[in-house]
Order: C-alpha cells, then structure tokens, then sequence
C-alpha cells in the first residue's frame, strides 16, 4: 500500500497539481497587495477618502467592562457585532482582478494556440522536388 501511495504521489499530474496550488497562493499574497496597497487608496482617494475595508453595519456597539470601587467586574464587556461589508467589497475587487488576469493569460495562449494552428507546416523536401518537376514537364 505504500509503494502505491508513493507512485500515485509522485506523479507527474499530482506534482503538477502541487506546484499549481503553491504558485496560486503566492499569485494571491500578490493580488492581496495589489489591491490593499494600490488599488483602494486610489479608489480611495476618487471616492473622498472612503476606505471600503472599514464599512459595516454595526449590529450591536461594543461595550467596555464596567467594574465598581471595589473593582469588582459588575457587566462585562462585550464585542462588537458588525456585517463588514467593506471587506466583502475588497474580496469582490480581489476576485475580478484575478478573473481578469486569468481571461488575458487564457486569451494569449488560445491566440498562440490559433496561430500555430493557422501557419500551414511546410511541405516535405521530396513534394517540393516533385511540384518542380511537374511545373518544369507542364513547360
């Protein structure tokens, strides 16, 4: 059983499969960047300073712990209760950019793809000779 869970992990497909995902996570790390750190604060800045990663809905405040002189915890305190819909809006704009990014990577290769696709191979030395000499008969 572990000579044919090492075969099957060793593959070319599962390897693939692995460099695949570990590309994808730091391809993420750069995307995360790219909008937190160039993006918003521009959008930012058109949109008068708004910063879409600190919207919500606050639902319940935040409330401190009150204690009484003798220090003695008498309401304890409680979290915040919010729907940050600013962070969903973040996680959109994440989304489309990569969607992006992907539809142009798979555009190009499909382009690639069409033109080897569309240059005709050319014909072997031996048809050449031949359509010579056909050419030079029909003379």
């Amino acid at each position: 059983m572990l000579k044919e869970f090492r075969d099957f992990a060793m593959k070319g497909n599962v390897v693939d499969l692995a460099i695949g995902v570990i590309i994808g996570a730091a391809f993420g790390t750069i995307v995360s960047s790219l909008v937190d750190d160039v993006i918003m604060p521009v959008i930012g800045m058109v949109t008068a300073g708004l910063d879409f990663s600190a919207l919500k809905f606050v639902l319940q405040q935040a409330t401190p712990a009150v204690t009484d002189l003798a220090g003695v915890v008498t309401t304890p305190e409680k979290a915040e209760v919010a729907i940050n819909y600013g962070k969903f809006i973040n996680a959109v704009i994440k989304f489309v950019i990569v969607a992006w990014v992907l539809f142009m990577i798979v555009k190009a290769m499909n382009n690639l793809k069409k033109a080897e696709a569309a240059a005709p191979a050319a014909p072997p030395a031996e048809e050449v000779l031949l359509i010579e000499i056909r050419d030079l008969l029909k003379k």
